[in-house]
């Protein structure tokens, strides 16, 4: 069997307008902007507006990525939105964000991979395309980190934002488009990074209210340790399967949770700064939105350029990682 060249359209992000500095923090928890930026690199991130649910925000990316892929909504044939906080548990976030689009002719559904979500989500959608099951998929990464946040919890109120990053996938030339991916999760990792309430294992009740279950909980530590060995081994893992050496990657777009990490894979791959796309001190860590805005921003700024070889890596709660080599 054949497979169809598949590759990206076209790509939209949104942020919320309203920003929260290192310094509003600083009157919050006990830390200040010089910490912060010292072991994360973030400086600021965006927060969405009481009322403003994630499929508001992938509504808002979808629509630059259609004009930008030059389709219609009701052209797409499948929605995949990368989430851990959809609008609701059901229906999805996907089936919320057809009928906003009016994509009536699309398939629907969320994948739940946390910060690898959106990766998971183009090795999904490439597939029904490569297969000739469809033609164009729209793939989302989005999250509202702050409604899942707690602000009292130094640790972790420093590191998440809102966003959402959205791209159009369907039929590029043959010498175009995604050459290879890796995805992976190791389950034993899952207590590293969680939240505990309002599934069936503990459902919503007022002890787990009490006990803050409904908030992100992270072990720093082993989460760092794990996503610095984890980032650098996946981008290997697809230069590999692609045929490509370090050399070849004229831009690294790495999932944006520390500036510490994303140094560690430079200097894995043996690559500067000036071939990565960073942009995590404006928004700190989105989650499942960090890849397709930051690779959103690339393509604004004109820093991608028809032939040039791109590596999108990015690790998450699972604890699961991802990456892909592509064309662009």
């Amino acid at each position: 069997m054949n497979l169809i060249p598949v590759g990206v359209l076209g790509t939209g992000k949104y942020v919320p307008d309203r920003i929260l500095t290192n310094q509003e923090l600083e009157t919050m928890v006990e830390t200040n902007d010089e910490w912060i930026v010292t072991r994360t690199g973030i400086r600021e991130r965006r927060i969405a507006a009481e009322g403003q649910a994630t499929s508001d925000l992938c509504y808002e990316a979808s629509l630059i990525a259609l004009a930008n892929a030059g389709i219609t909504a009701d052209q797409l044939d499948l929605i995949i939105v990368s989430t851990i906080t959809p609008d609701m548990s059901f229906p999805s976030t996907a089936c919320i964000l057809q009928e906003k689009l009016g994509a009536k002719r699309a398939a629907a559904f969320d994948l739940s991979a946390a910060c690898s979500g959106f990766v998971y989500g183009l090795a999904n959608a490439s597939n029904f395309i490569a297969t000739g099951t469809y033609k164009y998929a729209l793939v989302i990464g989005a999250d509202c980190l702050s409604k899942i946040t707690d602000y009292t919890d130094r640790n972790t109120c420093i590191l998440f934002g809102d966003g959402a990053g959205a791209v159009v996938i369907g039929e590029v030339p043959e010498e175009r488009g995604f050459k290879s991916f890796e995805l992976g999760a190791d389950g034993t990792g899952g207590p590293l990074l969680k939240i505990e309430g309002g599934g069936s294992r503990n459902p919503a009740s007022q002890t787990s209210i009490d006990q803050r279950m409904h908030y992100i909980y992270m072990a720093g530590a082993e989460v760092f340790k794990f996503a610095v060995r984890i980032m650098g081994n996946a981008a290997d893992e697809v230069l590999q399967k692609a045929g490509w050496d370090k050399s070849d990657i004229d831009l690294l777009v790495p999932h944006q949770a520390n500036m510490r990490i994303i140094q560690a894979s430079l200097n894995r791959l043996e690559m500067t700064a000036d071939k990565c796309m960073i942009n995590l001190d404006k928004y700190g860590n989105m989650s499942a939105a960090s890849i397709p805005v930051a690779l959103a921003e690339a393509a604004e700024q004109g820093r991608l350029t028809e032939g040039d070889r791109l590596v999108l890596v990015g690790f998450g709660g699972g604890l699961t990682w991802g990456a892909t080599a592509l064309v662009w």
